[in-house]
């Protein structure tokens, strides 16, 4: 049985290693917040943050990756980086702010 620390280290690995070098193409980062009972809790920074496809991205490629790589991680959760507007990076589609639907829908 490994320790705590041992897993968390795994972890960062994976996330270093296999996950930053696509996510940094796209100009974001997912990043280690804590590891707990199975659950590793991760931050969403940069171009990830808010990004209506990070929770695809985080359930499909990311999860199963780390529960492939850590077979202790059972589930995770991801958070957006709360200082992402201020480094000029604004969601995709923000959730306190009404969308400007007359950008997003094509008219026919």
């Amino acid at each position: 049985m490994r320790t705590t620390e041992e897993i968390i280290e795994n972890i960062k690995h994976v996330l270093e290693e296999k996950v930053a070098p696509s996510v940094a193409k796209h100009n974001g980062a997912i990043n280690f917040i804590s590891f707990d009972d199975g659950v590793a809790r991760l931050k969403l920074s940069g171009s990830c943050s808010g990004c209506a496809m990070s929770q695809i991205t985080l359930q499909r490629g990311v999860e199963n990756m780390l529960k492939h790589y850590v077979p202790e991680v059972q589930a995770i959760v991801g958070e957006d980086d709360d200082e992402a507007k201020e480094q000029g990076y604004s969601p995709y589609m923000p959730r306190d702010v009404e969308p400007d639907w007359k950008k997003l829908v094509r008219e026919k």
